[in-house]
């Protein structure tokens, strides 16, 4: 089965979870399935129309989705899906 890496940021909005397992066969499936689980944290890594925010990276082990074919890249059942927030500073 598929986990869902939480990074510590967000883990708030999964009652501390770090990892959540998933049954989504897809990037897109993964996300709907840890919404319907997790509903606050929806806000924080999709904008109003839907769409990934520019500064939420999802890497399915050690590959940007976006090199792959985002959204819709295959889960396999060993897959961690890891969401990555960019971090900013100056």
């Amino acid at each position: 089965m598929p986990i869902v890496r939480i990074p510590t940021p967000l883990r708030y909005y999964t009652s501390g979870q770090a990892e959540v397992p998933t049954n989504g066969k897809t990037v897109a499936e993964a996300l709907d399935q840890l919404f319907s689980e997790h509903g606050e944290l929806k806000k924080h890594m999709v904008d109003e129309n839907g769409q990934l925010r520019r500064f939420v990276n999802l890497f399915v082990n050690d590959e940007n989705i976006r090199e792959l074919d985002g959204l819709d890249t295959l889960l396999k059942d060993d897959d961690r899906l890891m969401i990555v927030p960019s971090i900013a500073g100056g």
